[in-house]
């Protein structure tokens, strides 16, 4: 056995009080069918459906070897293991086998948010969710980040809130996934500290990846929260993504706030119908700007967010325009560092 295995075998026994099931490889075969139905894939690897001995149907994640040294798969077992919140998904199982690395979900039957917001292939029967729908969507998202920050024994930053990692049921009810970049502290620590950056672009606290902008807590979280919820409201941003230049010549954020301001047409994504509807896009803009405001004191916490969701348009003040800070690339992002070499970890879009 490697170094790097023997050391992920030693650190995973550590968790062996967590009520999470261990598989050996042969029966995550076993479960997928010899990975016959394939539901996805990303830079950690594919994803399957498959049948627990139960009868119970779940996903399995399993992972590259080639990718990484295992810190995501410690993070993934060692964050989610410790949660049980009907906005967070439930893992169910693991296998660790020397380099054979694998997770196993319950199956979140209507796939990511993300679909729904890019829904943009005619092709695709994606149903169009209805903006009341929407509120309840980033509501339960909300409630589950704040089971994270505040509900558990150990505080759990996640680090990666995009709509991607937003899995809905069959009753669209939303739960947070994909923990492989969480942190872990102690409820009593405000800061964490962080070697590098972490995160997908265009989701990012300015603090990840340059702490001129503060230290790393769950306020980080809040303000990708933020980003996802706008975009949740405009439709998604298309090319105009942090990073992508090809037509965006406007900060995304930047051109919402002049929209809200002048009151002009949001262009946003769905038809409005009912001034009941407006109220409901209208609100989730304001609650969007209020969570990536620049400074992170400023940032409300996710228990302020879902009382400002459930709440009345007419009790929300609008909030300043944040110092607008969108860089262009990977190259930027060092470039306003603090000129320690770091290296930033960046899922995939």
């Amino acid at each position: 056995m490697r170094k790097n295995d023997q050391d992920l075998e030693a650190r995973i026994t550590t968790y062996q009080h967590l009520t999470v099931k261990r598989y050996r490889f042969s029966d995550v075969k076993k479960i997928t069918k010899s990975f016959k139905y394939k539901l996805g894939q990303g830079g950690y690897g594919g994803v399957y459906k498959g049948k627990l001995f139960d009868g119970r149907i779940v996903a399995v994640k399993v992972l590259n070897a080639s990718k990484g040294n295992g810190e995501e798969f410690i993070n993934e077992v060692a964050s989610i293991s410790r949660t049980s919140h009907v906005n967070i998904v439930s893992l169910l199982g693991f296998c660790l086998e020397g380099r054979k690395r694998a997770l196993i979900y319950e199956f979140m039957a209507n796939g990511s948010l993300e679909k729904f917001i890019h829904n943009e292939d005619p092709l695709k029967n994606t149903p169009h969710l209805e903006w009341s729908k929407l509120l309840q969507i980033a509501a339960g998202i909300a409630r589950g980040l704040e089971y994270l920050h505040r509900g558990c024994n150990t505080r759990i930053l996640h680090l990666d809130i995009k709509p991607h990692n937003i899995l809905l049921d069959e009753d669209l009810c939303p739960k947070i996934s994909d923990f492989g970049l969480a942190k872990l502290c102690l409820k009593k620590e405000s800061i964490v500290s962080m070697l590098g950056a972490r995160g997908t672009i265009g989701y990012i606290a300015p603090e990840v990846f340059s702490r001129n902008f503060g230290g790393v807590s769950y306020k980080s979280d809040v303000y990708s929260y933020g980003m996802m919820i706008l975009e949740m409201v405009m439709g998604g941003r298309k090319d105009t993504r942090v990073g992508v230049s090809q037509t965006s010549e406007i900060y995304f954020p930047d051109a919402i706030y002049q929209r809200l301001e002048e009151d002009n047409n949001l262009r946003l994504r769905g038809v409005i119908t009912t001034s009941e509807e407006n109220e409901i896009a209208r609100k989730m803009i304001v609650v969007g700007l209020w969570c990536i405001q620049t400074n992170p004191p400023d940032r409300p916490s996710m228990s302020r967010v879902i009382e400002m969701l459930e709440g009345s348009l007419e009790a929300l003040r609008t909030p300043p325009k944040p110092f607008i800070f969108a860089p262009r690339s990977l190259e930027t992002l060092h470039a306003v560092s603090t000129g320690k070499s770091s290296t930033i970890s960046v899922s995939n879009l």
